[in-house]
């Protein structure tokens, strides 16, 4: 495929800037990825994160663990902190992986690709499934953080009763700037359209979108069988 484009671009003509202008891409993607994937093994030994085979960042990562809590990143997973690497847009911040609690879990299986996305454990399990991808700026948690009522009580209430876990299927996508609220679940193969907040499961290959999300289609075909 890469051939291919290479062989297009030398029949339309390139000039010297657009081979510099390509080059500059490839090095920075590729230092990127190289000094923030060092940094990332780094902090994942001296912090206790589990970190699968091959898994890749660009640009840094911010990791905050709570005592006996657990954080685990799938074999091939990727995360993306660069807005040099990403694609669709810029990233307002890093990805930033936290917990709250001996009791709090996060957990990115196989595969899956994340971008400048916020996943924050108070108190519950949030799991990301398979192959699963996040674009820019999202925000996944398992708490409000402050119990709503009563009013005069929510400055310092935490509420964790409340807290409610998040599961993210395989081969979902959610576009950019979505929200992902506790208790959530979201079946394999879904899609979240972009600036959407979910505060209800979704169903499997469903598309949601919309504050709160609600059914676009039910068209979406079938997930194919793995292996």
């Amino acid at each position: 495929m890469r051939l291919e484009k290479i062989r297009e671009a030398l029949r339309r003509g390139i000039t010297w800037q657009d081979a510099f202008a390509y080059g500059a891409i490839v090095a920075q993607r590729h230092w990127s990825q190289v000094r923030g994937t060092l940094a990332l093994r780094c902090k994942a030994a001296l912090f206790g994160v589990k970190l699968g085979e091959g898994v890749t960042a660009c640009g840094p990562v911010i990791i905050g663990r709570w005592p006996g809590s657990r954080i685990c990143i799938g074999a091939g997973a990727s995360l993306v902190s660069s807005v040099r690497r990403a694609t669709a847009c810029t990233l307002y911040a890093p990805v930033r992986l936290r917990t709250f609690s001996a009791a709090a879990s996060i957990e990115l299986e196989e595969g899956v690709q994340i971008s400048g996305t916020a996943i924050t454990a108070r108190s519950r399990h949030i799991r990301i499934g398979a192959h699963a991808m996040i674009a820019p700026n999202c925000v996944v948690t398992d708490s409000d953080f402050h119990a709503p009522w009563p009013a005069e009580l929510r400055k310092t209430e935490p509420g964790f009763e409340r807290d409610a876990p998040v599961s993210i299927g395989r081969h979902v996508w959610i576009g950019m700037g979505c929200t992902i609220l506790k208790g959530v679940t979201i079946g394999d193969g879904a899609l979240v359209a972009a600036g959407s907040v979910v505060t209800r499961d979704v169903a499997p290959g469903a598309v949601v979108g919309g504050v709160p999300a609600a059914p676009l289609t039910t068209s979406a075909p079938p997930l194919r069988a793995e292996g």
